[in-house]
């Protein structure tokens, strides 16, 4: 019997032990999934600041052109300050991030009808925003999570429309306000 009633506490001691051990994680290193399946390499940092905050970077960018006059060349930068529910790193959490991206578009069509130029036209300009964010983390191994997010907000947009092509010339430019999603993320994450 007391053989049992050690190995329980024994069993109790290290089941704290590695919950504190999780806890002080303080770096994280991540990528985003579905960017790689758009032919993005990406790449995002998170650091522990406070007890339930981390701030994260977060940066992809797509160099490609795809042939017949279509490309989705550009660059993004999402800071991102988080606050966790429960602990860092682990469920859910909620946050206030940043959108910085440029780009040089053509021959696609977006969703909600954003930039309907694109189809016959080239757009190259830049959108900067701000959002809110929710996200949820589970760890599924020793130092290894997988994290959800997904943000909404403003984004204010300037571009300028070419003809189709790399050489064509400006045929106009403009200003779009938007308000609508501005982050979204299925992330493999790292701890350190």
């Amino acid at each position: 019997m007391i053989f049992f009633e050690r190995g329980f506490l024994i069993f109790i001691f290290c089941s704290v032990l590695s919950t504190q051990t999780q806890a002080q994680k303080m770096f994280a290193v991540k990528t985003n999934i579905p960017h790689w399946a758009t032919a993005s390499p990406n790449l995002g940092v998170e650091v522990a600041f406070r007890h339930q905050m981390t701030f994260e970077l977060s940066g992809g960018y797509n160099p490609f052109e795809f042939g017949d006059d279509k490309q989705w060349k550009h660059w993004i930068i999402w800071p991102e300050a988080r606050y966790w529910l429960n602990e860092r790193f682990n469920g859910h959490s909620v946050g206030v991030h940043g959108v910085f991206a440029g780009f040089d578009v053509s021959g696609l069509e977006l969703p909600f009808n954003l930039l309907p130029e694109l189809k016959n036209k080239r757009v190259e300009g830049n959108i900067n925003g701000i959002g809110i964010s929710y996200g949820y983390a589970w760890i599924i191994g020793n130092s290894l999570l997988l994290e959800v997010n997904a943000g909404a907000g403003y984004g204010h947009l300037n571009y300028d429309v070419f003809t189709k092509g790399n050489n064509g010339y400006r045929t106009n430019d403009g200003q779009k306000h938007y308000i609508g999603p501005t982050k979204g993320a299925i992330s493999l994450v790292y701890l350190f």
